[in-house]
């Protein structure tokens, strides 16, 4: 499984912000609530529709995304 089956970004879905595919539930709001402390079944307690595999997926965008990310020394 690859994120790419289960993360989206749509111009019409929460204002084209990465979102679980067939959800309107953003990869940010996952981070946050993990970020918080909440624990990976908690999350999935809060929200039943997602699976242990969208939040890995969140998790694979995540850090694809910061490993292309651009260092500019000050």
């Amino acid at each position: 499984m690859t994120y790419t089956e289960k993360i989206v970004s749509d111009q019409k879905i929460m204002l084209g912000k990465p979102v679980i595919k067939g959800t309107r539930i953003t990869v940010e709001l996952i981070l946050k609530k993990l970020s918080e402390g909440m624990s990976t079944d908690e999350v999935l307690q809060a929200y039943p529709h997602l699976t242990k595999d969208d939040i890995l997926a969140v998790l694979s965008y995540s850090a694809d995304v910061i490993s292309k990310e651009e260092i500019i020394a000050v």
